[in-house]
């Protein structure tokens, strides 16, 4: 719910939780503050090095890179919310088609 702050509820799709947790300490916390630090309140505001909005149809709206990961998320404006569903690491996994 918006409180007037202007500001976005985070929440974490079950399988970007998976995701954050399988990462080492240094890096969870690194994903975590980047999300909360650029999603909060301008999950949409597109930049050239760090927000893109997905090309449609894809599984996601829009994916923010965070040095080697990328969280991949959706917005619900209606509801002041960030669902992030996805985190991956871009060395290793390549993007998946769908959201499993």
């Amino acid at each position: 719910m918006d409180t007037g702050s202007g500001r976005y509820e985070i929440c974490y799709a079950e399988q970007a939780a998976n995701d954050i947790r399988g990462l080492r300490a240094f890096d969870q916390r690194t994903v975590i503050d980047a999300i909360e630090q650029h999603l909060s309140h301008e999950p949409g505001r597109i930049s050239k090095s760090r927000i893109k909005a997905m090309t449609q149809p894809f599984w996601s709206h829009f994916r923010l890179r965070i040095g080697d990961f990328r969280a991949y998320y959706d917005v619900d404006e209606e509801r002041r919310t960030v669902n992030v569903l996805r985190v991956l690491k871009k060395a290793t996994q390549s993007t998946p088609e769908e959201s499993t």
